[in-house]
């Protein structure tokens, strides 16, 4: 990764940093996630959060304390914080799994937030990494698993080259699982969309080149 990316530590299940900020890098705990961070040597910028998982906000320099009624989850305010800051590239741990079953739905319609506007996010779990792409394409290389999905009505002009179920120029629809279990077949995979978005998990020792 190339630095000025933005960090989300969330509250979900977390599994250390696959990629670790530096200097350049902005880092945001979204509530409980402050936890995550101190465990993890982690030193956030901002701290935000409604704190019904932290349970009071933390002393900390720069915190943001948000209502508890809202219609932005405490991830998706972080994320339009960053937004608002000028990232385009976001890594969010601790956004899976956890207590609530509905925060990873949310999670992952943030992905398609971002990629709505002209920015990426990768949503990390245990043994998988999950983004979404618009109207654009990604190369994904080495070893595992990897699935498509469109969850946000019509994509047209889906191609998947290098994996074992390959497509060329098809639709895929939001009411039928048509990428799912699909699987590396060769070094290195593309996955493109002519007009949609597409929601798209790969193994976690499955490298994104792009």
């Amino acid at each position: 990764m190339n630095g000025h990316e933005c960090y989300i530590i969330s509250a979900g299940d977390f599994y250390g940093l696959r990629e670790t900020p530096d200097d350049s890098d902005y880092v945001i705990a979204a509530d409980a996630g402050y936890k995550y961070c101190r465990e993890n040597n982690i030193i956030p910028d901002l701290v935000l959060g409604d704190f019904d998982s932290l349970e009071i906000a933390p002393d900390h320099p720069n915190v943001m304390q948000l209502p508890s009624e809202k219609d932005d989850t405490d991830t998706m305010f972080a994320v339009k914080t960053g937004l608002e800051k000028g990232y385009k590239h976001f890594y969010i741990y601790g956004g899976l799994g956890g207590k609530r079953a509905d925060h990873t739905v949310a999670n992952l319609q943030t992905l398609i937030y971002l990629a709505h506007r002209g920015a990426r996010g990768w949503l990390f779990g245990e043994n998988c990494v999950w983004t979404a792409i618009r109207n654009g394409s990604i190369t994904i290389k080495g070893e595992g698993n990897a699935a498509v999905f469109c969850i946000d009505g019509l994509a047209r002009g889906v191609t998947l080259k290098g994996l074992k179920y390959e497509l060329d120029n098809a639709e895929i629809t939001s009411d039928f699982p048509l990428g799912v279990s699909n699987s590396m077949s060769a070094p290195e995979a593309q996955i493109s969309v002519a007009d949609g978005t597409l929601l798209i998990m790969y193994d976690i020792n499955t490298g994104e080149i792009n």
